[in-house]
């Protein structure tokens, strides 16, 4: 498993932590322009209850952002040098003889050249199983059992 990788899938969950933010700042944007023209609106009940419902989604796109720009910060402080323990932890790539994992932020699957890898946090449930592993070690999920091989 090469170095490139690891530096392929770290760009990838960068530009997935960017790009949601970027996304929920829009959505709250668009919000606030409706929440203009409600304003432009006529008078009543309906106007009332538009504008509430569209202030009760801004509460949660502010919510949605405040955590994206939580997760895009803890990324950031991820060790993006190799680790040379061998001992799994934040900002590990590890190759089990199932799948390949990085352990940093849930965003999705990344694939390059053949490869998946399985963006996950260390909050997840096979997050907490990997963390402080190394190869050799054997993680049962979900009834499978899958042995660490190398860890970057």
């Amino acid at each position: 498993m090469e170095d490139s990788l690891k530096e392929k899938v770290r760009a990838f969950c960068q530009d997935y932590a960017t790009s949601k933010i970027v996304s929920i700042k829009r959505g709250i944007e668009k919000l606030n322009e409706s929440l203009g023209s409600e304003t432009k609106s006529t008078a009543g009940d309906k106007h009332e209850t538009g504008r509430a419902m569209i202030q009760l989604e801004r509460e949660k796109l502010g919510r949605l952002l405040l955590e994206a720009e939580k997760t895009k910060v803890i990324f950031e402080r991820i060790p993006s040098r190799y680790n040379p323990t061998g001992t799994i932890g934040l900002g590990s790539l590890i190759r089990t003889d199932n799948a390949i994992y990085f352990i940093a932020i849930s965003a999705g699957k990344f694939v390059d050249d053949g490869n998946e890898v399985f963006c996950i946090s260390a909050a997840t449930p096979i997050g907490k199983l990997l963390f402080g592993k190394s190869p050799g070690d054997v993680i049962s999920f979900n009834g499978v059992n899958q042995k660490v091989l190398e860890v970057r």
